[in-house]
């Protein structure tokens, strides 16, 4: 007992302590739900599932769900959770594709920053419709046009409500009062995205609440974190089922809800199709942003993430349905409205949020309460997601730095990373902002994600091998991963994966917003961003080579993929079988570890009969030396 092994053990349980474990299950589940519940399930899926042939795109989303959403979901949760670390700190497993870390902490950067700027926009949203009269109702607000024409305006008669079809058929000349106090009120549209103009005060201080609200709820990590949940990660589904409620009891919503689902089966033909509905599962999931991985690393060590992975999953594709009846029931409310199709009215984005929604709702009863209880709903969306990208740039940055200080200072940290991420986004609310913003959103985050995916499932599969990596989680769950995920993990996923990258390159088209084509430059500043993440993979690998022991290249590259030493379960009392702490006669280390073992008896008498013995203590004095 007097060798330090005992001590040694507290140690080191006390250091997985202070980094923290969720409270219970339930917290992991509601917080990665509110992860991959984010906008997108609001925002993009609903009008994709419309474009892409309505009940029958839900197919091929399936499809892409089960073959390569869950299996994704379930490696990457797998992964954190063996190894009790963030997203550098598992690249322990093949220390050479730790670059692969570094780009998942790029890639959450650029969102973590431009994500918050959309919350900041929900917020102002939610602030403003605290009136008696929605400020984008009417068309006689100093900053409407004369092409303004509200669906409420006084003066919009059966016949002027025939002209308007015929506007909306022909010339879409009309703007509506809502776009109109997007563009020219709120975001001050400028005419070139080099234009910032100046800083629109009102969002600045939207995005200076959004962060300190993101700060205030992370302050303790996942201990306050995982209280917050309880609220962020439910109230968006009792908002939805409110605005489900609302619109199926309105006129022309049938409509609406059989634009969305009405089958076209000849476009499950169309390979566009296909590439949407993988692409939306990946990104709707969160893979490859790091968030998982970091997630899981706070939870028990024999915790069943392979059944927490497929009621995520589930639940995030089921949101993602759901919300749509939402939105096209009010859609097609509208529609009826004005007398149009609904076509004429669907939108996807910010556009949808902004523009096309919020509109929708000033046609209803009380509509302040239904833009109120919406822009809430969008806001919790956006939180729930913004919690874990934060949370994975501080987990990666305390647990790589890993001493007891940083550990202490851990809120700091947290307070370091938000002030950062606030000056970032302040260019994001001029008068350009909107124009970074669908920039940073097409290319940061697009097909960089694809590349970071490959390569970690080549690199778990192939570089350290799937029968490792099985052994690994068997010895965590109890069982190996089912013949199915064995399957998915080595072939089928990384194929998918694989369609995804060539059928973004296939479909790329430079990006515009609206009738505002974006020049040159800023694309070029695009495709930097998006190479920023991908290149820390080759210039990490090539560093970690040239740091390598080996007199051949062929050695160096064999001892830059070999897992090191300290990869393995966190604690102790975990390490069994093959990372079960090896010992010679020859040497003291094992008086230290051998009490960690189960056979205490044994351990015990080995750890006394050195202490007896003259030999025993010139080997203790040796290990102390």
């Amino acid at each position: 007992l007097q060798n330090g092994a005992v001590p040694g053990e507290q140690g080191k349980q006390e250091k997985s302590i202070k980094r923290g474990n969720w409270g219970n299950q339930i917290e992991f589940v509601l917080t990665s739900v509110g992860y991959a519940v984010g906008l997108g399930n609001v925002w993009r899926f609903p009008y994709l599932c419309y474009r892409n042939g309505g009940g029958a795109f839900m197919f091929p989303y399936f499809i892409m769900l089960v073959f390569c959403g869950i299996p994704l979901f379930f490696m990457e949760l797998s992964f954190g959770q063996f190894a009790s670390q963030g997203c550098l700190g598992v690249w322990r497993v093949s220390p050479m594709f730790k670059g692969v870390g570094y780009g998942m902490m790029v890639v959450s950067t650029y969102i973590g920053i431009y994500y918050n700027v959309v919350i900041c926009i929900a917020f102002y949203y939610f602030f403003v419709s605290m009136t008696r009269v929605l400020p984008w109702t009417y068309c006689s607000n100093p900053w409407n046009t004369p092409d303004c024409v509200g669906v409420l305006d006084g003066n919009l008669s059966s016949r002027a409500a025939l002209n308007l079809t015929q506007l909306l058929n022909t010339t879409q000349k009309r703007t509506s009062p809502s776009e109109e106090y997007w563009r020219r009120y709120v975001l001050n549209l400028s005419d070139d995205i080099g234009n910032l103009g100046e800083v629109r005060l009102p969002l600045l201080g939207c995005l200076g609440v959004s962060w300190v609200v993101v700060f205030l709820c992370l302050i303790k990590g996942v201990k306050s974190s995982g209280k917050v949940v309880y609220f962020t990660a439910t109230f968006p589904y009792v908002v939805l089922t409110i605005l489900f409620v609302r619109g199926i009891t309105l006129e022309g919503a049938l409509t609406g809800i059989m634009y969305y689902l009405t089958p076209q089966w000849d476009k499950i033909l169309n390979a566009k199709v296909w590439g949407d509905a993988a692409s939306q599962i990946f990104y709707s999931l969160g893979c490859a942003w790091g968030g998982l991985i970091t997630m899981a690393s706070y939870n028990k060590f024999n915790n069943n993430c392979y059944r927490d992975s497929i009621i995520i999953s589930i639940t995030n594709c089921a949101t993602s349905v759901y919300a749509g009846f939402v939105i096209f029931s009010i859609l097609g409310f509208m529609a009826n409205h004005l007398g149009v199709d609904v076509s004429k009215v669907a939108d996807h984005g910010p556009g949808l949020a902004f523009v096309a929604y919020p509109e929708a709702l000033t046609l209803l009863p009380i509509s302040p309460l239904w833009s109120i209880l919406f822009f809430f709903m969008l806001i919790l969306l956006g939180l729930g997601t913004q919690f874990c990208l934060l949370e994975t740039l501080v987990t990666a940055i305390v647990d790589e730095v890993g001493n007891e200080w940083i550990i202490r200072k851990k809120t700091f940290v947290t307070l370091g990373v938000a002030v950062a991420g606030f000056l970032l986004g302040v260019p994001l609310t001029t008068q350009a902002g909107i124009y970074w913003l669908l920039l940073m959103d097409n290319y940061a985050a697009s097909f960089s994600l694809v590349v970071i995916s490959c390569i970690m499932c080549v690199a778990i599969m192939y570089i350290y091998g799937h029968r490792n990596y099985f052994k690994d989680i068997e010895m965590m769950l109890g069982f190996p991963p089912p013949l199915f995920f064995q399957i998915c993990w080595r072939f089928i996923s990384p194929a998918i994966i694989f369609f995804i990258l060539v059928f973004t390159v296939i479909q790329y088209r430079p990006i515009s917003y609206n009738e505002y084509v974006y020049p040159t430059w800023a694309i070029s500043i695009g495709f930097l961003m998006a190479l920023s993440s991908v290149i820390c993979i080759p210039i990490y690998a090539i560093y970690k080579v040239c740091r390598s022991e080996g007199d051949t290249l062929l050695e160096r590259l064999k001892n830059a993929t070999k897992a090191s030493k300290d990869w393995g379960p966190a604690l102790p009392e975990h390490r069994s079988g093959r990372y079960a702490p090896a010992f010679s006669p020859s040497t003291e280390s094992h008086l230290e570890v051998q009490p960690l073992q189960p056979e205490k008896g044994q351990s015990e008498a080995a750890a006394a009969s050195p202490v007896q013995g003259s030999n025993g203590s010139a080997h203790s004095q040796d290990s102390r030396l």
